[in-house]
């Protein structure tokens, strides 16, 4: 791991990923550059909110010396309390109050939202209406205006097909299944779909399964990688100052 950068006069926020696979750390300044190199665990294997919060500890022993917490959570995710859970077991996570305990047990202010909305902060321009879009094991989805975040809505969860959702229809299951061709296909469709119900300024799309995308997007359209959505957890800090 390199050593922490010496930022005079900044304070420094522990930024957390937390994903099906593995949970991720790092620490941000104020502007959201990269102070560490990333730290990760994997996911405990049966992930209760004790065992996430145990991981999450481990992990920042080692990134010291920070002021406060940001963290993204595959879920539903509602004034730092969680409502679903589809990739860790919502049956563990409904209603539990992820933020609070992240605070307490860390002993430092702590935000919590939805993982593609913390990647959608870090993306996103600032102009217009704008989307990001995470393509991994499932479809995540951000909406920003002027670089406010919007409530999160689980499009994922949306019907896109007869009997499939947006995770069913083009998530990692759907690619290894049906193979990148008839994948390919699909995620046309899809696009095509968000144009006409959002009409947005613009899409950005992320995650580990963008770059497997084979046909030309439109000029307002761009791809993008996980490491641009590291300003996210910095960036979370300063909705307020948006919203006044």
């Amino acid at each position: 791991m390199e050593s922490i950068v010496k930022t005079a006069g900044t304070q420094r926020i522990l930024a957390i990923d937390i994903g099906g696979s593995h949970v991720k750390a790092t620490l941000l300044d104020e502007e959201g550059q990269l102070l560490t190199d990333y730290e990760k665990v994997d996911t405990p294997s049966i992930p209760t909110p004790a065992k996430m919060i145990a991981a999450i500890e481990g992990l920042a022993r080692s990134l010291s010396g920070f002021d406060k917490i940001s963290a993204g959570f595959p879920g539903y995710v509602k004034n730092n309390v969680v409502f679903t859970a589809p990739n860790l077991g919502t049956n563990y996570w409904k209603g539990h109050p992820f933020g609070d305990e992240l605070a307490k047990a860390l002993g430092k202010p702590a935000r919590v939202v939805n993982d593609a909305d913390m990647q959608g902060l870090g993306i996103a321009s600032g102009k217009g209406y704008e989307i990001v879009v995470t393509l991994g094991t499932g479809f995540g989805t951000a909406f920003l205006n002027n670089g406010r975040l919007l409530p999160h809505i689980e499009l994922a969860h949306h019907p896109v097909s007869k009997d499939r959702d947006y995770d069913e229809y083009i998530g990692e299951k759907a690619l290894e299944k049906e193979g990148q061709v008839k994948w390919n296909k699909r995620m046309n469709k899809v696009l095509s779909i968000l144009k006409i119900v959002f009409n947005y300024d613009h899409l950005y799309l992320g995650g580990g399964n963008a770059q497997k995308i084979n046909f030309p997007l439109g000029e307002n359209i761009s791809l993008v990688t996980n490491k641009d959505g590291i300003k996210g957890g910095a960036r979370l800090w300063k909705q307020d100052e948006k919203n006044d």
